[in-house]
C-alpha cells in the first residue's frame, strides 16, 4: 500500500494513482479496483462510469426481483466498450458510492491544487 495515493475506498473497492506516476506528473489516469477487476480510467471516464450507474439505477428494483436482491440482475455497463458487468442491488450501491466518493476526491484535489498554486 506504501506505492498508491488511496483517492477513495470503501467496502467493495479502491480507487488510487500509482504513486510512481505522481511522482512523474502523470496525472492522467487513476486505477479504480473492485470485485476483483480493475479499471484504468481517466477522470473524464469516470465521470462516465457514474453516468452508466445512475442509468443501470433505473432497474434497480423490478417488480419480479424484489425479493431476490443478491441475484445479479442488473446489467451496468462501463467506460469499456467492450465490458458490462452483472451485479446485484447491493453491489451497484457500492460501486456507485466508490465512484462518487472518488469523483468527490479529484474535484477537491483540483480545486486545493488551484487554490495553492501547485
Amino acid at each position: 500500500m506504501n506505492e498508491i495515493y488511496c483517492i477513495y475506498r470503501n467496502d467493495i473497492g479502491i480507487a488510487f494513482q500509482w504513486k510512481r506516476d505522481i511522482a512523474r506528473n502523470n496525472f492522467g489516469k487513476l486505477q479504480i479496483v473492485f470485485r476483483d477487476m480493475g479499471f484504468y480510467l481517466s477522470p473524464d471516464e469516470v465521470g462516465q462510469f457514474y453516468n452508466c450507474i445512475r442509468n443501470a439505477r433505473q432497474f434497480e428494483r423490478c417488480a419480479e426481483c424484489r425479493q431476490h436482491e443478491e441475484y445479479r440482475s442488473i446489467l451496468l455497463r462501463t467506460p469499456a466498450d467492450k465490458v458490462d458487468l452483472a451485479v446485484n442491488v447491493h453491489e451497484l450501491r457500492q460501486i456507485e458510492d466508490l465512484i462518487e466518493g472518488t469523483l468527490f476526491q479529484i474535484k477537491l484535489d483540483n480545486y486545493l491544487n488551484q487554490i495553492c498554486g501547485e
